[in-house]
């Protein structure tokens, strides 16, 4: 009877779900390593895990180093609508300079018309010598039909230290009217939203026509601030932590200002942001932090940000990129590795917790390094989920038919349903129980065949091998092997079996029985009558997949198989076709028996007592082995 396939024809089936396993972990690796190529995409949801990370982290603590001047609605219902007289703008930087103190202004607001003449006057002359910054609005568009151009650039900037290589080119501007020209500092309010419209970085640096242009916030930094201008990693532009919200910051109105409203000590040594928040005037930019924030509370998070990196208060680099890697090589690896010894429900959670930690990891990582892919590894482990998983499912599903249609070799189909509603891990694994062995074979098997063709011969074969197993699988036993013109069988395994004597009992009785009908055929048609001898005995022995690399097997071993073994070769010598042992004995109680004296089987020190069926036992059984048959 065939047993488990031999492991070299196993062998290539496991080289190929190697391959196919392989090529899973590698497609999901290299996924990850994908999003690290294009860490500023919102590839797999990289930008909204960011956003979602920049709004756990956004505090509300003061930012005591700025001061936001805004020329809100109430400021211009008090003074006029906008756009204010120039004079108007002078007073209030004026102010800010000389009543309150502070150490430089920024005006996030553009000029590209002249105005009042003395006010125009006023502002270059604090543009041209003093700590204010004016703005011009680069443009990045390549699509215009006609660049954009209004206005005229100052003759600025002062070069600032640290200005990286990496600048993004502009394709054209709006600055302020030529009156302003002289201005000593100016800085870029110029930026370029991501695909889908949200504000995430600026640059901190443009190209345009041989010059470099500083962005606004950089450009008070390093005129105004008494610190040299901070090195900045040579990206185009550079994302937003966002650190801080709107409301973390000291906003006061313009209005109150000119009022002069604030104590002097509130707002002196300052960094001054001037701009406006109102909806009117249509500064509002869609941030991680909301779809409509002020425009001047984006130069306000640039600034505070380069301030944290001026004074050394931002945190320490990491290698993003790298831990990405590396987290998303140990969930390949360990998916390799664990995936094929778990169940499709475990594998998934483990998933679930893999990727929770890497959230985890990937919230502290993002504010140490703004470029590299926090969703990478998560790309990773969704890939493994809908391929890894289904795939092992697959393969586990495989194997579990496999393991079902060897068991059906062995055992009666009742003993297999009871095996897949068992707990049972592996049915096959080697145990240790308790049970009855029957080993059975024909007499003469020699001298019955060798006067038959080959047709004939393998004829009686197969029909004395019937008269076997048919009765063994009936009574839910497990066919361990033929031997040629005989086999053996066992009960109580792969499941415990209380009652396994009594089940090799009455299987041997159908045997005997079978036999016995067969031969008499087989006499009446001229034939030599047919004999079996059966050999029974119980005990502990170990039952499981037993065998070598080259091939294994289902079978049980044990001194009480090898005493049933001793036992049909006894019977030989007796006119009983069935010789019990003492262990089955005494553990049947469904039957009686025939005490036969004691003998010392081979291999055995000691005498073993010996038993057939009681005459009345086996002609009561007789006629319901023949029903059986029938």
């Amino acid at each position: 009877m065939p047993a488990f396939p031999p492991s070299s024809s196993l062998r290539p089936l496991r080289l190929r779900r190697g391959a196919v396993q392989a090529c899973i972990s590698l497609l999901a690796f290299l996924l990850c390593v994908y999003a690290q190529s294009q860490p500023g995409t919102a590839a797999f949801g990289n930008e909204w895990l960011r956003d979602v990370f920049v709004k756990l982290r956004a505090t509300d603590a003061p930012e005591p180093r700025i001061l936001v001047v805004d020329i809100d609605e109430t400021s211009t219902e008090r003074l006029g609508p906008w756009p204010w007289p120039r004079a108007r703008i002078a007073d209030l930087v004026e102010t800010l300079l000389g009543d309150y103190g502070v150490r430089g202004v920024a005006l996030d607001i553009l000029f590209p018309d002249a105005a009042d003449p003395e006010g125009d006057a006023r502002l270059a002359a604090l543009a041209g010598f003093g700590p204010v910054v004016l703005a011009h609005a680069f443009d990045y568009m390549r699509d215009r039909p006609v660049a954009l151009r209004q206005g005229v650039l100052a003759h600025g900037p002062v070069s600032l230290p640290g200005a990286p290589p990496a600048a993004l080119p502009a394709t054209g501007f709006i600055a302020n009217h030529t009156g302003l020209i002289d201005a000593r500092q100016v800085g870029n309010i110029g930026f370029v939203p991501d695909p889908d419209g949200v504000l995430r970085r600026l640059p901190l640096w443009t190209t345009f026509e041989g010059k470099s242009w500083p962005a606004l916030s950089l450009a008070l930094l390093g005129c105004c601030s008494g610190k040299p201008a901070p090195l900045v990693d040579g990206a185009a532009q550079t994302r937003l932590d966002f650190q801080r919200d709107w409301s973390a910051y000291t906003v006061v109105t313009a209005a109150e200002v000119l009022d002069r409203a604030y104590p002097r000590e509130d707002l002196a040594g300052r960094l001054v942001l001037i701009g406006s928040s109102s909806l009117g005037q249509g500064d509002r930019v869609a941030t991680p932090l909301g779809s409509n924030r002020p425009g001047l509370g984006v130069q306000a998070a640039m600034l505070s940000q380069l301030l944290d990196l001026q004074e050394g208060k931002a945190p320490g680099r990491w290698p993003g990129a790298l831990l990405a890697l590396a987290f998303a090589a140990g969930s390949v690896l360990f998916a390799m590795f664990a995936f094929p010894r778990l169940s499709a429900l475990t594998s998934v959670g483990l998933l679930g917790s893999i990727s929770v930690a890497w959230v985890g990891l990937a919230y502290f990582a993002s504010a140490r390094d703004p470029v590299f892919s926090v969703s990478g590894p998560l790309a990773t482990n969704l890939f493994l989920l809908a391929f890894a998983v289904p795939y092992q499912w697959q393969v586990a599903q495989t194997r579990s038919r496999h393991l079902l249609d060897t068991l059906r070799q062995y055992v009666a189909p009742s003993v297999v349903q009871q095996l897949l509603r068992s707990d049972m891990a592996d049915p096959l694994k080697p145990r240790q129980l308790e049970v009855t062995t029957l080993i059975a074979d024909m007499e003469g098997y020699t001298s019955q065949v060798e006067s038959l063709p080959v047709e004939e011969a393998a004829r009686l074969t197969q029909e004395f091998l019937d008269c076997l197993t048919g009765p063994v699988i009936a009574h839910q036993g497990t066919l361990d092997k033929y031997t040629g013109d005989g086999l053996v069988a066992f009960w109580g395994a792969p499941l415990p079996e209380i009652h396994h004597a009594d089940l090799a009992l009455d299987a041997a009785r159908a045997i005997l029985a079978r036999v016995e009908a067969l031969s008499a055929q087989r006499s009446s048609a001229g034939h030599k009558p047919l004999r079996v001898r059966i050999g029974i005995e119980s005990g502990p022995a170990m039952a499981g997949d037993f065998g070598t690399t080259f091939r294994s097997i289902y079978t049980a071993v044990g001194d009480s198989v090898n005493t049933a073994s001793r036992l049909e070769q006894a019977a030989r010598d007796y006119p009983h076709d069935a010789i019990i042992g003492p262990g089955t004995v005494a553990l049947a109680q469904r039957h009686r028996f025939l005490a036969l004296g004691e003998r010392i089987l081979r291999g055995k020190g000691k005498p073993t007592p010996l038993y057939t069926f009681a005459p009345q036992d086996a002609d009561a059984h007789a006629a319901h082995g023949l029903e059986q048959q029938a």
